[in-house]
């Protein structure tokens, strides 16, 4: 589950996130769902939504309706953050069609309410998480609605979910070109594909990718900041250029904000 989003500016208390991976059947749908809260009484602060290849259904108990952010190439800023306490659940390109029958390219660098893409499902949703005392079960819940509501029959362009799926992990092809060779069709054929399902091209969601696999590393408790260097920068001054890029931070600066967090109990 990759981290949608940070203060963007230290906070005197650390945010709090539980996350957990889908069950298998949800795989190809879903990387995951989290819930987060902020300290009771903090007056709202602008948020940095960080570099994503997914779509985020973002559910907020606090009075916001339930929202979708769409994959971005860049850190994008708000001035205050409207979600507070509440669950996301992070959705592949098949996972935004099969759930909404959109696909991700509309959604891709913006936001809509959900409400505009599953109707009245989307407030059905959100009363149904506000209720339950645990996060274990709102997780049950978030397992049995996305179950009951997903189309698989609405996923099209297997092959280039395949070609996403190659980019995400770090032992993935070291070209678009090898990509390409890989699935038996021409580069072109790949970057048009990635342009029409994702609204992004295959070199940027590779960037992405491993941006995301260095925050995912940098969560962990014993992660050290020089630990990113082992998923894919070529060297200290490449991993320096990439984050001030794409998130205007330098990694020790973003290092600090993903290690700033408590766990929420299930």
């Amino acid at each position: 589950m990759a981290i949608h989003s940070l203060p963007a500016q230290p906070q005197a208390e650390p945010y709090q996130m539980i996350a957990r991976e889908p069950p298998p059947h949800l795989r190809p749908y879903a990387l995951g769902w989290a819930g987060f809260r902020t300290r009771a009484g903090e007056p709202a602060q602008p948020s940095r939504m960080l570099p994503l290849n997914a779509a985020t259904l973002i559910i907020d108990f606090t009075g916001m309706g339930p929202i979708v952010t769409g994959p971005r190439a860049v850190a994008t800023f708000s001035v205050h953050s409207p979600w507070r306490h509440g669950v996301a659940v992070g959705l592949t390109p098949a996972g935004m069609s099969a759930l909404t029958g959109v696909p991700v390219r509309e959604v891709a660098g913006t936001a809509v309410l959900l409400e505009d893409l599953l109707g009245t499902r989307a407030q059905e949703l959100a009363g149904r998480l506000i209720g339950p005392a645990s996060w274990a079960e709102r997780f049950r819940l978030l397992e049995e609605r996305l179950t009951a509501w997903l189309r698989p029959d609405a996923v099209r362009d297997e092959l280039i979910m395949r070609a996403w799926w190659r980019l995400q992990g770090a032992g993935g092809p070291p070209t678009i070109g090898a990509l390409a060779g890989e699935l038996g069709v021409s580069r072109r054929y790949v970057e048009l594909g990635f342009r029409r399902v994702v609204g992004l091209s295959p070199k940027t969601v590779a960037r992405i990718a491993r941006f995301q696999r260095t925050v995912d590393l940098w969560r962990r408790p014993a992660a050290t900041l020089e630990g990113a260097l082992a998923c894919g920068f070529a060297d200290q001054p490449h991993l320096t250029r990439e984050m001030r890029a794409m998130t205007r931070m330098t990694p020790k600066q973003l290092f600090a904000f993903v290690q700033y967090t408590d766990r929420l109990a299930g």
